[in-house]
This record gives structure tokens, sequence and C-alpha cells, in this order.
């Protein structure tokens, strides 16, 4: 998934989506533990996805703070 594609997502969208990719890292991970995982760049697609999927809940995070402080900034005389 494209980063672009995820900023697009909804933030409860975006949880469930970081809930199943980690839980297919683990299915993959078990797999290759097992050596049944026949295609080892699933595991680095799956990692780079779960940091894009933190990547944009974080900034939004820090959005949501930061324009909580400049209201409460401006709220004060």
């Amino acid at each position: 998934m494209r980063i672009e594609e995820i900023r697009n997502i909804g933030t409860d969208n975006l949880l469930q989506e970081l809930e199943g990719s980690e839980r297919e890292l683990f299915n993959l991970r078990f797999q290759k533990a097992t050596q049944q995982l026949s295609d080892t760049t699933g595991l680095r697609k799956t990692r780079r996805n779960i940091a894009r999927i933190k990547t944009v809940l974080r900034e939004r995070e820090l959005a949501a703070k930061a324009q909580a402080d400049a209201q409460k900034e401006a709220a004060t005389p």
C-alpha cells in the first residue's frame, strides 16, 4: 500500500489495517520458521507497510496535539 493511499484512510480503518498487517507478519514469520515460506519479500513488504501505517497514525496524533495546544493558547488572554 502506498503512503498516499494510507493517508486517505480513516483512523479507525488504519488501526484495523495495522492489526491485520501485524497478524500477517506473524503468519509469515511462522511460515519462515517452518520453512514453508517461498516468497521472502512478503516479510519486507509487510514490515514496511506496518511502518507506513504507524507513521501516518503518529502524524495524526501530533497534528491533533498541535491543534489542541493552539486552541488552548488562543483561549487564554
